[in-house]
């Protein structure tokens, strides 16, 4: 098995539109380590970031983040540690298209 540090995703969705930004690919495992959102617009924003099993169609179960508040030019930092298997996928989504997300982790193969 190969580890691999590395940037996992990172996206600047369109306003209101459900982004994803990380499919881990086949025979391959992940982890995130930490995820940074920041609005990079002058007015504050919410955010939401899932994560769906095998791909699954959005569901509000898969939510880790839903419309969390963030201050205009302000960044949010998660240390995750969230596990990840192949095929699963995550998403994130913004109320303007001025915020930028990045996944750092590590893929095992």
């Amino acid at each position: 098995m190969t580890d691999s540090v590395k940037i996992l995703g990172q996206s600047i969705p369109s306003a209101g539109v459900l982004t994803n930004i990380y499919t881990v690919p086949a025979s391959t495992s992940a982890t995130i380590s930490s995820i940074t959102i920041c609005n990079q617009g002058g007015s504050p924003t919410n955010f939401r970031i899932s994560v769906a099993v095998g791909g699954a169609a959005d569901n509000t179960k898969q939510y880790i983040y839903y419309d969390l508040y963030l201050d205009a030019s302000d960044t949010f930092i998660a240390t995750a540690g969230i596990t990840l298997a192949a095929t699963d996928v995550v998403r994130v989504k913004s109320n303007n298209g001025n915020v930028s997300f990045n996944l750092f982790g590590v893929e095992v193969s």
